[in-house]
């Protein structure tokens, strides 16, 4: 482990290095022991399970228009959705020349996805059966596709305006993909197409990706993300500046500034 010369505190990029290695180690640990738990048929979690589908299906049986607006949620946040919106991102940020940082949103889609039907294939877990289905879904259950999609794409999307948003912004930001990734989840149960326990795997199994692939990356191209943050700010400052200072005036080009975006120092959040 690497120390700075001048104290024994870490450097910014081990300390972002350490965070995402510790979220990926906590996510798979907790991720295993539900695994685990759903083999086996625990029967406190299978009681859970069991009391919240019956409760969600009991109440949505007879309320059409309330599923269909369920039903629309859902899929406005389903996996495709949130795969584009990293797509996207993506294209972005490659063409404005942040490489890297591209590549990271890339990894985040495509592992994910590889991730989430490997998981899905080795415990193979079936969805709830009901005689009256309100909604149908295919493939194995656990973990829930919708809900590790959606935690990655708004926690990547979060992570991208990061340093460009005030505290305000940030907290707003925030609370934005959160109630939208506890919405997606929560459609899925109101369904019936995913147990509880599904919901809550796909969100560990979002947790462990967004770590393993930003160690992964910093391991590869040290320093790197945060080289293409500055990169993205100084290249979208101007636009920035024109709209909230004014249509004319000017915005002078530092080259110090494109100087400094090829430092080594600083780390991404």
């Amino acid at each position: 482990m690497h120390l700075t010369n001048s104290s024994p505190s870490l450097t910014p990029r081990n300390r972002h290095l350490l965070r995402h290695a510790a979220l990926a180690v906590g996510c798979t640990a907790l991720f295993a022991v539900l695994a685990a738990l759903v083999q086996t048929a625990w029967s406190p979690l299978a009681g859970l399970d069991q009391g919240w589908i019956d409760g969600m299906h009991g109440y949505a049986r007879d309320r059409r228009v309330w599923v269909a607006s369920v039903q629309m949620l859902s899929d406005i946040g389903g996996t495709i959705t949130m795969r584009t919106l990293l797509g996207v991102a993506a294209v972005w940020l490659w063409l404005i020349g942040a490489r890297v940082l591209a590549s990271w949103v890339a990894a985040q889609a495509l592992i994910g996805w590889g991730l989430l039907w490997v998981l899905k294939l080795s415990f193979d877990r079936p969805r709830p059966h009901f005689t009256d289905p309100v909604a149908h879904a295919g493939g194995p259950a656990f973990p829930s596709g919708h809900a590790m999609a959606s935690a990655i794409t708004c926690a990547v999307l979060v992570g991208l305006i990061w340093h460009r948003a005030s505290r305000g912004g940030r907290i707003t930001a925030c609370s934005i993909a959160a109630l939208t990734v506890l919405t997606i989840g929560w459609t899925r149960i109101a369904l019936g197409v995913h147990w509880p326990s599904d919901v809550l795997g796909g969100w560990l199994a979002a947790g462990i990706v967004l770590g393993a692939v930003t160690v992964a990356v910093e391991l590869w191209r040290p320093g790197a993300l945060a080289r293409d943050v500055r990169r993205v700010n100084w290249r979208t400052r101007p636009r920035v500046q024109r709209v909230l200072v004014s249509p004319t005036a000017p915005v002078p080009y530092d080259p110090a500034f494109e100087e400094a975006v090829d430092r080594p120092d600083g780390a991404v959040g």
